[in-house]
């Protein structure tokens, strides 16, 4: 039975270990949502949102959050319209997002321009 043995990464080709090295560096970190809240109002809900991305500027910024429902549904989008490279992390809201009747958890993701890095989902509970 052979055994397949990978060379030490120093032996690598030099153009594949910098390919290897340049897109793991060039690979950003996707954005977080560190914290979520709504407030009833009126038909719709009120949501706030607070992201946190390592923005560098027009070229890889935090660019929008959206609301889902359980099952994936986009509720709602907030788009972010600039960088926010000195504001981290940085809280926007959204008015008037209409939820169906009866959902009682919806869930916040964050989208990044650069790569299209998006966050982790953010559980946040609905109380009526």
């Amino acid at each position: 039975m052979r055994h397949l043995i990978l060379p030490p990464l120093i032996l690598l080709p030099p153009i594949l270990l910098a390919t290897i090295l340049l897109a793991t560096a060039l690979r950003a970190d996707p954005p977080r949502v560190l914290d979520a809240e709504a407030e009833k109002s009126g038909m719709g809900w009120r949501i706030e949102v607070t992201v946190e991305h390592k923005d560098t500027g027009w070229d890889d910024y935090a660019n929008a959050w959206e609301v889902l429902d359980e099952n994936g549904n986009q509720l709602a989008l907030r788009e972010l319209m600039h960088p926010h490279v000195n504001e981290q992390p940085f809280t926007r809201s959204l008015p008037l997002v209409m939820v169906p009747d009866g959902t009682r958890r919806v869930w916040i993701v964050a989208h990044a321009s650069g790569d299209g890095a998006k966050s982790e989902a953010y559980a946040l509970d609905l109380e009526r």
